[in-house]
């Protein structure tokens, strides 16, 4: 069909309607759309760059102190735990009931991320820290300075990182369209391991010598490109958020009370949803036990950091090249089946690392497939909670989540430590740990699976109020 232009003996074909793609309120032209998945990309690399740095280098600093299998798992386990147990709940409703001129997620990232990045850089200077705060008290242990200094330090960059994670994944589910969520969270797990890459093959061997300047570097540029990117994405409008604990006539504490009953029934009265909670902290905690002990576990096998992380470059290659791929999958299969694929895939493989990682060139084998296994797990697993949490309430149920995982795993690593101490440091013993927790994962997968396709599967999934 042609017609007129307006020009006198001028036509033209009508233009096409550009494809848009809905969030909410938010509508994306497919421009708008790469733009967005841009900024939110580079404030991926920057928010990986932190995680894939900071543990490692914190794990091999608390080493380096010669602290016991024990107090290294309650302080890189059991102290985030309950830190978590606690602040998720309370930063994840005041998110969802939020509304300000920058959004609902937004104001609370901007917040968090300077206190991250100063936790971050407080660990960087713990050595030089701790030596200057033993010429003051040279009677006392210059170790024991030295961990309650990093445990300081710790503490912030753990509250800052928990708060901003319960908030983070709130603001995807709020500006990605729904249908392309698990290709999104493919490119965003390609962009964690491309950080992994860059960290474990080209800085990890360089830590024991430039630990302080490594992570000053890493900390100042988490802090400005992520600031940098929560002034860029832009938030849509909400409807009003439901008058729970705020009416004029109630008091703080009984508005902080009806808050609480809020959650709590909200949450776990429903047992859909608590077959979710159970299965996705269980799947998780399934990767915890080797996750947790692997720096010690290759070093009690004499193998180097500079080789540790170049087995763990390669494990992020081998996941990057396979990230985008398990991420469209997922929006196809539906994440739940994905998930149940790898971990019957990680049962297998955790008993073979139980059975025969007893070497540096064994471990490297078992540790290789377990980080790919994790990988396709995580990506797998990531958009699931979109997927079948309420939309509009969907931080507070992650943070549900988060609280039975933060219940669970607050012993797990001491008393993973404690059996490593008691077996002579038989570290393969993390292998069968979270073998046995995949099993169970799969279980409870299981039972979740059948609920979904009862609520009506893929097509028809609509989730049940709570």
């Amino acid at each position: 069909m042609i017609k007129e232009d307006g020009r006198k003996g001028a036509l033209s074909e009508p233009s096409q309607p550009k494809r848009v793609w809905r969030a909410g309120t938010l509508v994306y032209t497919s421009a708008g759309l790469v733009t967005l998945f841009l900024w939110l990309l580079f404030g991926d690399f920057a928010w990986s760059m932190r995680d894939r740095s900071v543990g490692p280098m914190a794990h091999w600093y608390l080493k380096q102190l010669g602290v016991s299998n024990l107090l290294f798992g309650l302080l890189v386990s059991s102290f985030p735990a309950l830190v978590g147990l606690i602040l998720i709940p309370i930063v994840s409703m005041k998110s969802d009931r939020h509304r300000g001129q920058r959004g609902r997620r937004i104001p609370f990232l901007l917040v968090t991320t300077p206190i991250g990045a100063f936790g971050m850089a407080g660990i960087a200077i713990t050595p030089i820290l701790a030596k200057w705060v033993h010429g003051f008290f040279p009677e006392q242990s210059e170790t024991l300075i030295a961990v309650a200094c990093f445990g300081l330090f710790w503490a912030a960059f753990e509250f800052a990182t928990l708060a901003g994670q319960a908030v983070f994944g709130g603001l995807i589910n709020d500006v990605v369209p729904k249908p392309l969520l698990g290709r999104f969270f493919g490119l965003f797990r390609a962009v964690s391991l491309i950080d992994g890459i860059i960290f474990n093959y080209w800085i990890m061997g360089y830590v024991p010598e430039h630990f302080t300047l490594i992570l000053c570097t890493i900390s100042v540029f988490y802090g400005g490109a992520f600031m940098w990117v929560c002034f860029k994405v832009k938030e849509g409008q909400y409807p009003p958020p439901p008058d729970i604990a705020h009416s004029p006539n109630r008091s703080w504490i009984g508005g902080a009370k009806a808050s609480t009953r809020s959650y709590f029934r909200e949450c776990f009265t429903h047992p859909y949803y608590l077959s979710i909670f159970v299965m996705l902290t269980l799947g998780t905690m399934a990767f915890l036990p080797v996750n947790a002990f692997s720096i010690p576990y290759a070093r009690s096998l004499d193998m180097s950091m500079e080789f540790y992380g170049k087995c763990l470059a390669l494990t992020f290659l081998i996941s990057l090249i396979f990230s985008y791929f398990i991420g469209w999958l997922a929006d196809i299969f539906h994440p739940i089946r994905m998930s149940m694929v790898a971990l019957i895939g990680y049962v297998f493989i955790s008993a073979w690392g139980w059975a025969e990682a007893t070497t540096a060139d064994r471990f490297a084998i078992g540790f290789v497939m377990h980080a790919v296994a994790s990988g396709v797990y995580v990506t797998s697993v990531v958009s699931l909670g979109q997927r079948l949490y309420p939309h509009s309430r969907f931080a507070q149920f992650a943070s549900a989540g988060g609280v039975l995982m933060s219940l669970c795993t607050v012993g797990i690593s001491p008393l993973m430590g404690l059996i490593i101490d008691a077996t002579g440091s038989a570290y393969q013993y993390t292998f069968l740990a979270g073998g046995m927790l995949a099993f169970f994962a799969l279980l409870a997968s299981f039972y979740t699976y059948r609920r979904f396709l009862e609520l009506g599967g893929i097509d028809h999934y609509v989730a049940p109020e709570p």
